[in-house]
């Protein structure tokens, strides 16, 4: 074997170590504008038996390599997430005029990136493994912080719901359970799964560019697709920054870089990062069959609050009877958990009733007045059908407490939007056959989007007959007519009544304990005669219980 000579060994050490840094560097276009490549001269350390020599190295990046590093499952593990997030970053930082435009932005609004730690608190450890397993962008992390502000409650105008903020059919076409019981938008691990496989499955699709990747989470694959097409044929670049897209997907990506590098950068931007351990927080726990939330949480040492926040994806006040049967518990919370639900007999997971059929009933009615639903109504009790008969008996599982105390059910969340204190007066209506959120909203002359805000919904979501909805209503010289202003005593509400076939102003004032002078005063009727089909607005003493 030839011997190198000790000048020859440095030299192959030093350009094998040079090699090494630069391949760290994410690949940059010439002339790109960078953000978080901040360059300043370093050294390279190649250590010598028996001496150690030092090489300056001109516009290296902001780091310190050394051929003598311990070995790989000795490396320090990161003291927080956020110093784990930055070791993973993936994505080209840029200096482009919209990222800068939403570090602006954040920079200034320190508040709300507090908020945003505070929420992503029992998560982002587990992200962060999710994305690791995958060889992910760690900034992905941080997408929810964009979307949903890591509310796992959050629900938008346009029906996407949970931390990543899928529609319905989206969620649905990457396995997420949607039903009465359970919403799998909302389970941070079925949607983090399911988010990540959409990302990735987009990602293949733009040839591993993520920025159009991530363009295509917001705004769909075909959007981008066309974006795309159409620069070709104007001889146009075809990168992410080059193309005409919908405006919040042209801030999308630059907000997620520009949360990036303030995560990465806080000291520069003078924003504090909570100190949140690199560690898990949340234990999936089997419970194999349904589950009172109420009593789980009593399990647990939780409030039912807590529980619900954990575990978003459940509506209403128990778990889905047909699973998932798991419940995401704090670590300090579970091993107690387990031991109190080994000892728990089946029959007491949930409280039963046996309720008599009325004359009248309905099994949805029935089903809705005990917070439960109609197909399991119709599986406990072997029903082959919906159809009941008045004086038999059926078994139904009802809640350990009131349901107005399980706060973040779905029903509870309505209420609480519905419950907030707005400009205006306060009015309800009850839906009737045939209504749409559109129809009650142009005869109350206001916005259909703005009514679908107040209850909670949004403006695609389907209304059934009896629901109720709240309006709020001007008051009087706004150009707006207030019940309050119209009646001295009792409590009005504003109803829209559908004319039918045979109705007259007098028969329709008649039935509602109004005079026809005030119909005719609250509506600009157009003739002399009512047409089938016809709204008319009216202010109902509800003090009188008038039957709609």
């Amino acid at each position: 074997m030839q011997h190198l000579e000790p000048r020859r060994i440095l030299m192959c050490l030093f350009f094998a170590c040079f090699l090494s840094a630069c391949q760290t560097l994410p690949s940059i276009e010439e002339g790109e504008p960078t953000t978080t490549l901040h360059t300043q001269p370093v050294s390279i350390s190649v250590e010598v038996s028996p001496q150690s020599v030092q090489i300056p190295i001109e516009r290296a990046p902001l780091i310190t390599t050394s051929v003598a590093l311990p070995p790989e499952d000795k490396q320090p593990e990161p003291a927080n997430v956020w110093e784990r997030l930055r070791k993973h970053y993936k994505l080209t930082p840029t200096l482009h005029p919209r990222v800068t435009g939403e570090l602006r932005w954040y920079a200034s609004h320190p508040a709300s990136l507090r908020r945003i730690q505070e929420r992503a608190r029992p998560f982002i450890h587990f992200i962060l493994d999710e994305l690791e397993k995958r060889d992910m962008p760690a900034e992905i992390a941080l997408l929810p912080a964009v979307e949903s502000a890591y509310q796992p409650f959050a629900y938008s105008p346009g029906r996407a719901a949970g931390i990543w903020q899928f529609i319905p059919s989206t969620g649905r076409g990457f396995g997420l359970k949607q039903n009465w019981w359970y919403d799998g938008r909302r389970d941070v691990v079925s949607s983090t799964h399911a988010a990540l496989d959409y990302l990735t499955q987009l990602n293949r699709q733009f040839g591993g560019d993520w920025e159009l990747a991530l363009a295509a989470y917001n705004s769909g694959a075909g959007t981008v697709r066309s974006a795309i097409r159409k620069n070709r044929k104007k001889g146009k670049p075809t990168d992410y920054w080059s193309l005409k897209l919908p405006k919040e997907t042209r801030q999308y990506v630059p907000r997620l870089l520009a949360v990036s590098e303030i995560f990465a950068n806080p000291d520069q931007y003078e924003i504090n990062l909570l100190d949140i351990p690199d560690q898990a927080y949340f234990e999936t726990v089997d419970i194999q069959a349904q589950l009172d939330l109420a009593l789980a949480a009593e399990m647990a040492d939780l409030s039912i609050q807590e529980l619900y926040q954990l575990n978003a994806g459940f509506n209403r006040w128990a778990t889905d009877p047909d699973g998932p049967h798991r419940l995401h518990l704090p670590l300090d919370k579970a091993a107690i958990f387990k031991e109190k639900l080994a000892s728990l007999p089946n029959e007491k997971r949930v409280n039963w009733k046996r309720y008599k059929i009325k004359p009248g009933d309905s099994l949805s009615q029935i089903a809705e007045k005990h917070g439960t639903s109609s197909k399991l109504l119709r599986q406990v009790n072997k029903l082959k059908s919906s159809k009941i008969r008045a004086g038999k008996h059926l078994l139904i599982p009802v809640s350990t407490k009131r349901l107005d105390q399980y706060a973040s059910s779905a029903v509870q969340r309505r209420k609480q939007i519905q419950n907030r204190s707005r400009r205006g007066s306060k009015q309800h209506y009850v839906v009737r056959k045939g209504d749409s959120l559109w129809e009650i909203a142009k005869a109350h002359k206001i916005n259909y989007r703005q009514l679908a805000k107040w209850n909670g919904m949004a403006p695609g979501d389907p209304i059934r007959p009896g629901q109720k909805l709240v309006i709020w209503v001007k008051a009087a010289g706004t150009g707006k007519v207030s019940a309050l202003d119209l009646k001295p005593t009792g409590i009005h509400n504003s109803v829209s009544y559908k004319v039918r076939r045979g109705d007259s102003l007098s028969r329709i004032a008649q039935r509602f304990r109004v005079s026809v002078n005030e119909l005719k005063k609250w509506n600009a009727l157009p003739g002399k005669y009512l047409q089938p089909g016809q709204r008319l607005k009216l202010y109902v003493d509800v003090t009188e219980q008038t039957t709609l």
